[in-house]
């Protein structure tokens, strides 16, 4: 039986584990700060919100497809794009392609520094900034009195982006469909890592020449509203670290494997003490 002066010698000594290990629970941070899109859903403003239509931009290589009632009239106009070494991510990715160490697009149109392609059987073309559906009026508009019911198909064939930091599978990946969200990019890069920061995400993106910068937080339905939610061509996704992300992850595992050892060795001492 423990005697009043072996509990006053006692004491500190169980303070002491008290306190090192509520140190080391109050480490475990809240997954709430790991969940996206909290909260209520305005669906009334959420619904209406449509994906911006890509602009073709300078160094951009199209993918033109022309179609008519005649199919051999329509051979000379076509020139096919063929991208070797892509695989898709996860099995059936709906269409989705990573780029990474994969061949650049060969054939197809590429957009030159003046904003121009060279178009078979329609020469010259300006296409800087225009949308795809602006280009495809223009082009059927121009063929309509060559080929009999004229229409086509556009694809920005190096349409990608890239996304760094606390990703699991950081890279640049390629997007052969015409909208793809910040949600649905997160998804084909992995996800992030436990340490990326879900409240701060940055998007960096080119717009006439000139860059511009949005923050995200994904922890909110509101993102859903934001200009940078549709990512475009060549946007670069930056995923910080949170406050909880170390330098030296491994030497970290080691000190609170070396504390809590420390920590049932003492109480395993003071046990066979004063048990006696």
């Amino acid at each position: 039986m423990l005697s009043f002066r072996s509990l006053r010698i006692a004491w500190p000594a169980y303070g002491l584990i008290f306190i090192l290990l509520a140190g080391l629970l109050g480490s475990c941070g809240s997954t709430r700060t790991l969940v996206y899109m909290q909260g209520q859903f305005d669906t009334a403003k959420l619904s209406h919100v449509l994906a911006k239509q890509d602009t073709i931009q300078k160094g951009d290589v199209l993918s033109i497809i022309i179609y008519s009632d005649n199919p051999e009239a329509t051979k000379i106009y076509n020139q096919p794009v063929i991208t070797t070494g892509g695989s898709a991510v996860g099995g059936d990715a709906g269409g989705i392609i990573s780029s990474l160490g994969t061949a650049p697009p060969t054939g197809g149109y590429m957009v030159d520094e003046n904003g121009n392609i060279e178009f078979q059987g329609l020469g010259l073309l300006h296409v800087d900034s225009m949308t795809k559906a602006a280009l495809r009026d223009t082009i059927l508009n121009r063929l309509k009195d060559v080929l009999t019911n004229p229409y086509c198909t556009i694809r920005i064939a190096n349409h990608r982006f890239t996304m760094l930091g606390e990703i699991n599978r950081p890279g640049i990946f390629t997007i052969p469909g015409d909208h793809l969200n910040l949600l649905e990019a997160l998804g084909l890069a992995g996800d992030m890592t436990f340490y990326g920061r879900r409240d701060n995400i940055l998007v960096v993106r080119e717009v006439n020449g000139r860059r511009t910068f949005g923050r995200m937080d994904i922890t909110k339905p509101e993102i859903m509203a934001s200009p940078y939610f549709y990512l475009q061509s060549n946007d670069v996704v930056i995923v910080e670290p949170n406050s909880k992300k170390v330098p030296a992850n491994d030497q970290t595992l080691l000190r609170n494997i070396s504390i809590v050892t420390s920590v049932i060795t003492l109480a395993a001492l003071l046990y066979s003490i004063f048990k006696k």
